[in-house]
């Protein structure tokens, strides 16, 4: 299948007569590599435009300062927007920060590592853009610990409020927090949040 988007209107949402195989998927995405895209658990693409540079600092502040506690930790891989995760329910997700043990991480094949590996992170990041409906990216947040995500944060920066989801609980609301600490797989991990609003406050 061999798919290219030289314009269109985004997002967008794509349908085929029959879903992509995974290696149809990986070759689309590096087709369309100017895309976010991701699929769902019916076979449907979903296809964003790249974040705008408030939210790319947004991430980039997240990821960085993720994978300095997993070095200072000394175990792990973490990921930015750009990895892709193919789930149990057969979606392939690509949250805005990730991080995964290192016994996952050796668990797959080579292949696996180097595509969009079945593999469900313990921990993501999603923050959430201008673009972005909150009550959509509220069921994204859901469907991560759904697929074996232990703990998720859905950061909005529009509302100053971070969201903190673990399966078998309700969604912890802190608004406006100073900073959010890490549990479970993240133990030790803090996200001092002025570092993140860095570019100045959001208006609502």
């Amino acid at each position: 299948m061999n798919v290219a988007l030289t314009d269109a209107v985004l997002p967008v949402r794509l349908r085929f007569d029959r879903p992509m195989t995974d290696d149809e998927l990986f070759d689309f995405c590096v087709e369309n590599e100017t895309l976010r895209v991701e699929r769902d658990s019916n076979g449907e693409l979903i296809l964003m435009s790249p974040t705008g540079l408030e939210g790319s600092n947004w991430n980039i502040k997240v990821t960085t300062y993720l994978t300095i506690w997993a070095d200072q930790i000394g175990g792990g891989k973490t990921f930015d927007s750009n990895g892709g995760f193919t789930l149990p329910d057969g979606s392939m997700r690509s949250p805005d920060a990730a991080w995964m043990s290192q016994a996952r991480w050796d668990a797959l094949a080579r292949r696996e590592q180097q595509r969009f590996g079945h593999v469900s992170p313990e921990f993501v990041v999603e923050i959430r853009s201008e673009s972005d409906g909150l009550a959509e990216l509220q069921d994204k947040m859901k469907m991560w610990i759904a697929n074996g995500v232990e703990l998720a944060w859905l950061i909005d920066p529009k509302r100053r409020v971070v969201e903190v989801y673990r399966a078998g609980e309700e969604p912890e609301v802190h608004e406006d927090p100073t900073s959010v600490q890490g549990d479970g797989p993240v133990r030790g991990f803090e996200l001092v949040m002025g570092r993140v609003w860095g570019l100045g406050r959001a208006s609502g």
